[in-house]
């Protein structure tokens, strides 16, 4: 995972509520992180989701409708490219009227969001545990699909390209080739 978002110079980021900063705390251990894993934020309380994330007012927390809703609203808030979100009941008991282990793991990218209903069993441990291993293997799957992120967030030795300059222009590597082709190109 960590390859491949520093491949593709990819921004990823974590929602949590069931996970409590486990999921964060995963992530963040990946190699170098510094480079591609933009932070996570934590929301347990309901008005916290709605006003820092965007969930709906009425949204059941323990919902798929939830979890890709913290997934897209963390996206928004730390510029990411990818966002996993962990939401559900980690137990003992039942909360909300869903019973222990209910979880919903969310995704979102900026061309799409979607969600992973889990009914997982154990104690309430377990079930953290098993969340945020779902989580990261849904990140992992999900960050496969996206493209390289624009030059906009590339943090390369090279020097960065001015807003309007042509790469050609700009002495970028290739920029030979490519102003040879565009000159063959255009006549």
């Amino acid at each position: 995972m960590s390859e491949i978002a520093r491949e593709r110079h990819l921004r990823v980021c974590v929602a949590e509520s069931l996970t409590s900063g486990r999921l964060a705390n995963t992530v963040g251990a990946g190699e170098g992180a510094s480079e591609w894993f933009a932070g996570g934020i934590v929301a347990y309380l309901t008005d916290v989701k709605e006003r820092l994330l965007g969930l709906p007012p009425g949204t059941d927390p323990c919902s798929g409708a939830c979890a890709e809703q913290l997934a897209a609203g963390a996206l928004r808030l730390f510029d990411a490219d990818i966002c996993v979100s962990t939401t559900g009941v980690g137990g003992p008991g039942p909360e909300g009227g869903h019973p222990a282990g209910t979880v919903y793991v969310g995704w979102a990218t900026a061309s799409a969001r979607g969600h992973r209903a889990l009914s997982l069993v154990g104690d309430p441990q377990q079930v953290l545990d098993d969340a945020t291993a779902a989580a990261v293997r849904l990140l992992a799957f999900h960050l496969e699909g996206i493209r390289p992120a624009g030059p906009r967030r590339r943090n390369d030795d090279a020097e960065p390209q001015r807003r309007g300059t042509s790469p050609i222009l700009s002495g970028a590597p290739g920029a030979d080739a490519a102003a040879s082709a565009s000159s063959t190109s255009s006549s």
